[in-house]
């Protein structure tokens, strides 16, 4: 019962769209509606600037912290368990219930939960993921590059099978939702980031 309270209240705080929130508090327009569409940091940094797409991104990426610590912390729940949770606040920003089911690309929540759950192998896929964007500017290539390489990061540094597998699905889940991104990769039309 405890687990199953705790997946719910993950995933439903996952599910709290931060871009939004903070966009309209600052008097600023629908950020679904402006620039690419998505709610995450990358678009609100565009759309909004600065500021807010940095407080986006480290909104989202508590997404993933705070359930985690408060499953392992104030509950000891460890190994699949706390993956199961981790995986639950991820899916909440992909597919939140308060916007229909349509989420974020998960990139700072999933960095969350990986902070969490290793964060030996998110310094490392960190590193990747700044020298793909120092090298080529764009943030979906490096998005792309560290969640491909982050479950192999966590099975080496964390040996744990069960966090391996949530890792792998939360990783299938980002590189998923970058496919029209790859896309735009693919044909050159693919917008580089500027600092």
């Amino acid at each position: 019962m405890t687990l199953t309270l705790l997946l719910v209240a993950a995933y439903l705080i996952g599910a709290i769209p931060t871009g939004i929130i903070l966009t309209r508090l600052t008097g600023g327009e629908d950020i679904r509606k402006a620039g690419s569409g998505n709610i995450g940091a990358t678009n609100v940094y565009r759309v909004a600037g600065r500021k807010l797409g940095v407080i986006t991104l480290i909104g989202d990426a508590l997404k993933g912290v705070v359930p985690l610590l408060i499953a392992s912390q104030g509950f000891g729940l460890q190994g699949a368990a706390l993956a199961l949770v981790g995986l639950a606040a991820f899916v909440g920003h992909c597919y939140p219930v308060y916007l229909g089911f349509k989420g974020g690309k998960g990139v700072a929540t999933a960095l969350g939960v990986f902070l969490v759950l290793s964060p030996k192998a998110i310094l490392c896929a960190f590193i990747l993921f700044a020298l793909v964007l120092c090298r080529w500017r764009f943030i979906s290539l490096s998005s792309v590059s560290a969640a491909a390489a982050a479950p192999f990061l966590v099975l080496l540094f964390e040996g744990s099978f069960s966090f391996f597998l949530a890792s792998l699905m939360i990783s299938g889940i980002v590189i998923w939702r970058h496919r029209e991104n790859i896309e735009r990769l693919r044909a050159g039309s693919e917008n580089k980031f500027k600092a």
